[in-house]
């Protein structure tokens, strides 16, 4: 018998058995579809503002707005809400990978709720130190600036699924370090919120306006103090009424420990932060450069 009726017969009785399986695994596969489509109906959708992580974030803020209440004249209150605010923001990021949470919204809040804080507690040092006002404003644009290119950067030239925490140590070491180890970020956070805490603490021991040295005088000249105090601190909530209040309220020791201690980390942090801010913006210029290339920039221009 020929070779190709032997090859085509036993085709022919192979064929059926598989077409048989075949069709017992599309259909198997269908029967599958149909009831991972049923369970997944029955799922209700996930509601991303009520999971853990974002009400721990939503938390944070709360607080962070009662510690800006008791700012101006309750130093122990506003340090001690102001803190847990900060200390909360450890804890969301646990609780994102606990319960398996991890939402891009929740980044973006965590993000814009530490530079928010930050920037309400500058412009308040900024107003009880006039004299360093410019430096704290510039580390308010600074901080918002780097943070905010960092993450255009990484979402236009990473990709939407990027996280702004996704960053190659061939890209820059420092930046993956800051970002990778949770050590690292956890203690450059929280000591560089530690010492402009400290500073804050330091306004309210100012020893140049002690209202004892207003109360030194007797008789006619204390009346003429008096006279004085109601006529420049005529407005209970003006820049001079408020400093009055604050000063001598806390011994200054400790606050300057502390200011000393994390001053150094501090200051690292705004390197960190310059860093950030030249790493993406060299980034998405690389990226314009490949975008103008694709585009054909530059013409060449007809020389006449």
């Amino acid at each position: 018998m020929p070779s190709h009726k032997v090859r085509k017969q036993a085709t022919s009785s192979i064929s059926p058995a598989a077409s048989s399986q075949k069709s017992d695994a599309e259909r198997n596969n269908a029967v599958g579809t149909v009831l991972e489509d049923s369970m997944n109906s029955d799922i209700p959708p996930e509601n991303i503002f009520l999971f853990w992580p974002n009400i721990i974030g939503y938390m944070r803020i709360v607080l962070a707005f009662a510690s800006l209440y008791y700012m101006p004249l309750h130093p122990r209150t506003c340090s001690g809400l102001y803190s847990v605010s900060c200390l909360l923001d450890a804890l969301d990021g646990y609780a994102a990978r606990y319960f398996e949470e991890s939402t891009r919204f929740g980044a973006v809040l965590d993000m814009v709720t530490d530079r928010c804080t930050t920037a309400c507690l500058l412009v308040f040092l900024s107003s009880a130190w006039p004299r360093w006002a410019l430096l704290f404003q510039g580390l308010i644009s600074l901080d918002l600036a780097s943070h905010y290119i960092h993450m255009y950067a990484t979402l236009i030239m990473g990709g939407s699924e990027t996280s702004h925490k996704s960053v190659e140590r061939s890209r820059s070491w420092i930046l993956n370090l800051y970002y990778t180890n949770k050590t690292v970020l956890f203690l450059f956070c929280a000591l560089n919120e530690t010492f402009f805490i400290a500073l804050y603490l330091l306004s309210f021991s100012s020893p140049y306006l002690s209202p004892s040295l207003l109360q030194s005088a007797n008789g006619a000249g204390s009346l003429s103090v008096e006279s004085a105090k109601s006529f420049l601190f005529a407005n209970p909530h003006s820049a001079a009424a408020l400093e009055m209040a604050r000063a001598n309220k806390m011994d200054s020791f400790v606050p300057w420990v502390i200011a000393g201690i994390s001053f150094p980390i501090m200051l690292a942090k705004q390197i960190i932060n310059v860093v950030q801010l030249a790493k993406a913006s060299i980034w998405l210029a690389q990226g314009d450069v490949e975008i103008r290339k694709q585009q054909g920039l530059p013409r060449r221009r007809k020389v006449n």
